[in-house]
């Protein structure tokens, strides 16, 4: 059985996910999917199932409504660690991160707690976004950096790597965020309490089907998340002396 599991969540990806599916089983590095469904009306928890039906290493987790991406990935993870896996990656469904990026994630992995795909290491690695969005992804990651003292270029990036034992080490069920500041509260709590966590450059295609599920109530969560974060960590921007 494989050790690396991609979690892939699902709202109304009926076009998306058939073809992520196939990618994903063709890499040379042998991955199982869970597919994380909340009830789409569309369909694709359907599609899931069948998915599935014909391949051993795809399973599927139905959630019964539409509760936030970080509850979807939280769940993800509990089904996870009550299982084998060592590497465990978030990945969306829309081929916005793109699954030939795999290897180098788990490369990093093998000296690391966390691996963060980049978009804005080492430059601006993102094609086909309005300049209206490039640069609110921008602000918010210069802005979760000033606040939190965290030294990453792309804390809001939702395509990584966790090793097992970094999951293990978060209390899940604490996790506040739901929106894409689930994204920054997973990683300033390994962050702060000393894990290794990297970077690896990315490039970023936004969506060719379906919608985006970004809203204003998402981007005020983020917005106030960081400061909740901050004071967790006893108003430091840096992670805790170790004993």
């Amino acid at each position: 059985m494989n050790q690396t599991l991609i979690i892939v969540p699902t709202y109304n990806e009926r076009e998306n996910l058939p073809p992520m599916v196939d990618k994903l089983l063709s890499l040379r590095a042998g991955v199982d999917i869970l597919v994380v469904d909340d009830n789409s009306p569309d369909g694709t928890g359907k599609i899931a199932d069948a998915l599935a039906a014909g391949h051993p290493q795809v399973h599927v987790l139905h959630r019964s409504e539409k509760n936030g991406l970080g509850r979807a990935y939280i769940a993800g993870f509990q089904w996870a660690l009550a299982r084998h896996y060592e590497f465990i990656f978030e990945m969306d469904c829309d081929f916005s991160h793109d699954p030939d990026a795999i290897p180098s994630f788990l490369k990093a992995a093998e000296k690391a707690d966390l691996v963060i795909g980049s978009r804005y290491s080492g430059g601006v690695r993102v094609l086909n976004w309005p300049l209206k969005r490039l640069l609110l992804s921008r602000c918010a990651g210069i802005y979760v950096s000033i606040i939190t003292g965290m030294p990453f270029t792309d804390p809001t990036g939702g395509y990584k790597c966790f090793r097992r034992r970094a999951l293990q080490a978060i209390q899940l069920d604490a996790v506040r965020a739901n929106g894409y500041s689930f994204q920054i509260e997973m990683t300033h709590r390994l962050w702060r309490e000393g894990f290794q966590v990297v970077e690896v450059p990315i490039i970023f295609a936004d969506r060719v089907e379906g919608a985006s599920k970004l809203s204003g109530g998402i981007v005020r969560e983020a917005f106030w998340m960081v400061w909740w974060l901050w004071m967790q960590n006893g108003f430091r921007r840096a992670p805790r002396d170790k004993e």
